[in-house]
Formats: C-alpha cells, sequence, structure tokens
C-alpha cells in the first residue's frame, strides 16, 4: 500500500460493523469463530465489543476486541478455539495493522491477545506489527490444539492407526451401548446432554445459554453433528460436534461417571469419527484447546496456540507492569541460574 494512500481508524461498540469484513456465511468463513453469528452471540451474552478497525482503499482490516479493566483483549469466551483478526482483501492487512495498532495506544497501554494460531502465519504478523508499531510484545505458548489431518483416509484406514487398546475397547463395548448422531438440534436430547454434563467429571459450564444458542444456529444451518451414546435406553453419554468447511470441530463431550465402564464416551467418540470421516468427508477434525492426554491417541497434530500481551512504554501507567516483568525475568534468571 503506497504511502499517499489514505487509511481511516475507526472504533465500534458493536459487531454489526464487522459485516462485510468477515464472512457472514458458512461458505467464506475460517471456522465457526470467524463469523458474524459467533460475535452476534458473544454480545447478546453481555461482552461489550471494542472493535477497531481500519480502511484503506480496498482494503479493511478489523479487531474484534472487548474491554478488561484498563486493558483491552481479544473478545472471546470460554468456547473459542481461536482469535485473529479479520479481513477483506488481506493481501496488504499488514500495514492496515501496524496503523491500527499505533492508533489504539490512545485507548489503552495493555492489550493481550489470545488464544492466536501460527500455523498461518497469524501470530508471526500480529507480532511484527505490534513491534512495528512501538509495543512490547512478549508472546508465549498459551495452549494446545490437537487436530487431525484425515488425508484422504477412510474411517477404517484411520481406525487401523489407532492404539491396540482403544481398538479392543471399541469392540468389546460398542455392543453394550447403542449410537444415534443428530444433523439437526433437537431441545431434549439437549437437555439430556446439560444433565450428563452436569455430572460429569467436566468444570461447571462458561455460559451454558450461550452455548445452547451457538448449537441451535449450527443446527439451523445444517452444521451440527450431535451425538447421543445410550444404555438400556438411558442417555449415558452426549457430544456436540459441528462440521464446517471440510472441518470437524469438537466442541463439548460429557459421559455419566456412574456408567464410566460402558466406555460409552469413547465408543460414541469413534462413532462420530466414523461419521464426519466417510459421510461428511471433512479434511480436518479439531479437537479445540486444551493438553488433556486422552486427544493424544485420536489425534496426530498438535498446533500450539499464543497469548501476546503488549505494553506501551510510552505510557506511564504502563511502567509499573514492566517493571513486574522485568523483575520476574530476573527472577526466572536465577531460578535457572
Amino acid at each position: 500500500m503506497g504511502s499517499g494512500r489514505v487509511i481511516v481508524i475507526s472504533y465500534h461498540d458493536t459487531v454489526n460493523v464487522l459485516q462485510g469484513t468477515i464472512a457472514a456465511d458458512a461458505t467464506s468463513a475460517a471456522s465457526p469463530f470467524a463469523r458474524l453469528t459467533w460475535f452476534s452471540l458473544l454480545e447478546a451474552a453481555g461482552i461489550k465489543p471494542f472493535v477497531a478497525m481500519a480502511k484503506g482503499d480496498d482494503v479493511t482490516v478489523a479487531l474484534a476486541l472487548m474491554r478488561s479493566g484498563t486493558k483491552l483483549q481479544a473478545m472471546t469466551n470460554w468456547y473459542s478455539f481461536s482469535w485473529r483478526p479479520f479481513a477483506k482483501n488481506c493481501g496488504q492487512s499488514t500495514v492496515l495493522l501496524q496503523n491500527i495498532f499505533q492508533d489504539i495506544r490512545q485507548h489503552t497501554h495493555h492489550l493481550v491477545l489470545a488464544p492466536v494460531p501460527d500455523e498461518d502465519g497469524t501470530a508471526t504478523q500480529l507480532e511484527a506489527a505490534l513491534k512495528a508499531a512501538g509495543w512490547r510484545v512478549e508472546r508465549e505458548q498459551s495452549d494446545h490444539n490437537y487436530v487431525l489431518p484425515v488425508a484422504g483416509r477412510t474411517f477404517a484406514e484411520y481406525w487401523a492407526s489407532r492404539p491396540g487398546k482403544m481398538r479392543t475397547t471399541q469392540k468389546r463395548k460398542g455392543k453394550k451401548v447403542t449410537v444415534e448422531i443428530l444433523n439437526r438440534f433437537d431441545p431434549q436430547e439437549w437437555n439430556a446432554y446439560e444433565a450428563i454434563y452436569a455430572q460429569s467429571w467436566k468444570p461447571a459450564e462458561g455460559d451454558p445459554e450461550l452455548l445452547r444458542q451457538f448449537a441451535r444456529t449450527e443446527g439451523d444451518a445444517g452444521r451440527i453433528r450431535f451425538g447421543i451414546a445410550r444404555h438400556e435406553g438411558q442417555t449415558v453419554a452426549a457430544q456436540f460436534w459441528t462440521v464446517d468447511n471440510g472441518t470437524a470441530y469438537i466442541h463439548k463431550l460429557a459421559h455419566l461417571e456412574q456408567h464410566k465402564s460402558l466406555s460409552a464416551g469413547a465408543v460414541l467418540t469413534a462413532a462420530l469419527f466414523e461419521h464426519v470421516i466417510d459421510q461428511d468427508q471433512v479434511s480436518l477434525v479439531d479437537f479445540g484447546t486444551g493438553n488433556d492426554p486422552y486427544k493424544r491417541d485420536w489425534m496426530e497434530l498438535d498446533r500450539p496456540r499464543y497469548r501476546l500481551e503488549c505494553i506501551d512504554p510510552s505510557n506511564p501507567r504502563a511502567w509499573p507492569l514492566l517493571a513486574r516483568r522485568a523483575a520476574a525475568r530476573v527472577a526466572r534468571a536465577m531460578r535457572r541460574s
């Protein structure tokens, strides 16, 4: 982008401004978390958006952010797998990002972006633009994202490569449960999932009503894959997946602890893998964030998610934070030595 071209920076308190900048439909969104409907759900749930936007000729870049005390941070919640800037005609987006990061220093001295991927170069691009704009940036891995590149395999070919114990369990326990996979949102089955989740080993749900609305939206669009496992007529496990642009996303899974011996969760997971690989013919299965050991049995690639903590050294309000950072670095160095 030439130096003579005008770049206009603006800030907005609603995500509606993202219309036309990020995908509003399933055909071009990078993931469920890069769609206007997702950010609309977050806003409806009470998150107050702070959207920073830069426009230059036919290039537009937007950052969906939110306030958190004195800092700005990525507009995400409990359920978000990743966060990225959004761009229309993004070939020149680095220049616009740098301009946003220079201007946004009027609004905060502390900016935190996470969970940011880098398999597509996003974290690296953001870090470079932030540093060029004068921010002090600390980049660290904040999470794991386990995925399965299907690589053209059938489910049978994939399953043959799994650990023998998994395959034996599936063969032995699969006869004790029945499995159903729905391609629509069913309120009664969702109620059963919520009841199972409440009795499972999982932590308390972040925002169950938002998740229900998200599932309903994905069901209306035909993207939901909702799995139910039953034993003697009782629902003992449930899982919420979606299929989106060639990727299957595993959002939530739970099983009843008192029926743990049935391995219903594993049986249901295998059935859903078979469904999305052989019927939906996805090219990737995404197990979301988290470093749970069981994910490594199902997946083959661990993609890091990064946290970019950014401080404006020219702002006196940032100096105590910079001092604490420096003290922490000294303490870590002393421990290593």
